[in-house]
């Protein structure tokens, strides 16, 4: 058949030749059988037949196309051989048919949805012998974001894995890496848009296996890969979005059960973020959404965070403790080891900028007394937020003044003087209007 150049007779007989070796349960000779077909020279590995068939299609335009249709005997096998895997007596034979159909399959793009499939069965059952450095290695070695056939969810899919399993070996620097590769707005792709017929030279995608998750479990899965990475440098704004994202899919708003657990996450690390323009624009957009009356005591913490007032750390610590021990039980875990500390950190910080806005100077003293602190650690905490650029302040330490004026140069003195002025002769010239006015009313109210 291979001599005659006979493509389904070919691709009939290497299956049949498997078949009959997968019957036998002779798993040594299936193997053997494998690697014997797949270094037949003379059958073309990539085109077993240039033309297997040819079919004239008329286009709207009356051009004629040719539709040429390869069939390959390498792949038809490693397709064949890979609905044994799961039937193999053993996970020893099992590993060994796997390797076999990787060394077939290596160097093939033809075979290469195939190979990354084999490289992730391969990576499980490491994983399941608690071989974690192994498998992510494993899955390392296949770069699927250069599959051009392999279905959009297949890619996605493929990818989280090997985050997570970069994550489990606690290899962060190339956990990021490779969450780099998606880009976040596909999960925002309208997936009830009816799929584009390919054009002539496109590349034919394949239908996602039926295991895979749909794209908006895909998202849900990122974000929570994500929200692992973050937590491993206390990113608290970062994990904060991550939750926003999850919050925002469909199905966990249908769901207060849901929503909820996401919802009080998000508030507690808004309030657990350092204070840029960022988290203040996502703590507004959070305290305007609906559900958040849902839980009053958050929906009064972001209130309060909100206000420019001084928060007593004690009286907020007492009333919020209880809840905050209790997100360790809910959907996330715990908020992390510093959380409790860092919290009390960001309402020393909120404090100091409240004093701020009222105050241009003040005693070192009083401030410590308004942040419920020692001199000592209020000028600490004071130092670590000039430093940071989160505001501007000067402390005359001999006589224990603090400045939070902005210094001036000598064009903005004399500009804020001309506008001044300006302001001044604004105002006199409104002035004389109003006097020169009511002279004129009065006037003409005394004439007969």
């Amino acid at each position: 058949m291979r001599l005659a150049e006979n493509v389904s007779g070919t691709r009939k007989a290497a299956t049949e030749i498997l078949q009959l070796c997968f019957e036998a349960k002779d798993w040594k000779l299936l193997n053997e059988q494998i690697l014997n077909l797949s270094k037949k020279r003379g059958q073309l590995k990539q085109v077993i037949s240039l033309v297997s068939s040819i079919e004239l299609v008329e286009e709207s335009k009356g051009v004629v196309r040719l539709e040429i249709s390869f069939v390959f005997a390498v792949q038809s096998m490693v397709q064949q051989a890979m609905q044994y895997i799961d039937q193999t007596p053993d996970i020893e034979t099992r590993i060994e048919l796997i390797k076999t159909l990787n060394n077939v399959s290596a160097g093939k793009i033809y075979v290469e949805i195939e190979r990354a499939r084999l490289t992730r069965k391969l990576a499980k059952i490491k994983e399941d012998q608690g071989q974690i450095a192994e498998a992510a290695d494993l899955m390392q070695e296949v770069a699927v974001e250069t599959f051009g056939a392999m279905a959009k969810t297949e890619k996605i899919a493929f990818i989280l894995e090997q985050v997570r399993l970069c994550l489990d070996r606690q290899d962060y620097v190339r956990a990021q890496i490779l969450s780099r590769k998606i880009n976040p707005r596909v999960f925002d792709a309208d997936t009830k848009k009816d799929k584009k017929k390919p054009k002539e030279g496109e590349n034919i995608v394949e239908e996602a296996p039926a295991d895979i998750p749909s794209l908006l479990e895909l998202k849900r899965i990122y974000y929570e890969l994500m929200i692992r990475y973050y937590s491993h440098n206390n990113e608290y704004l970062e994990i904060c979005r991550s939750y926003k994202a999850i919050y925002d899919i469909p199905s966990v708003k249908e769901t207060p059960e849901q929503w909820i657990p996401v919802l009080r996450k998000i508030c507690w690390f808004l309030v657990l973020a350092p204070h840029d323009p960022m988290q203040s624009s996502l703590l507004n957009a959070t305290l305007e959404d609906k559900n958040l009356s849902e839980i009053p005591d958050f929906k009064m913490l972001l209130k309060q965070v909100v206000t420019m007032e001084v928060i007593q750390w004690t009286s907020l610590w007492n009333k919020y403790k209880d809840e905050f021990e209790k997100e360790k039980s809910m959907v996330g875990g715990s908020l992390g080891d510093k959380a409790g500390e860092d919290l009390k950190l960001r309402i020393i910080e909120h404090n100091i900028l409240v004093v701020s806005k009222y105050y241009s100077r003040i005693t070192l003293k009083r401030l410590a007394e308004l942040l419920c602190l020692s001199i000592e650690e209020a000028e600490k905490h004071l130092s670590e937020m000039v430093v940071s650029k989160a505001l501007i302040a000067k402390i005359d330490r001999p006589s224990g003044i603090v400045c939070f004026q902005v210094s001036k140069d000598s064009n903005e003195i004399l500009n804020s003087w001309a506008v001044n002025l300006e302001k001044l002769l604004d105002l006199v010239e409104k002035s004389c209007h109003q006097i020169h006015k009511e002279t004129m009313v009065h006037k003409a109210a005394l004439r007969p």
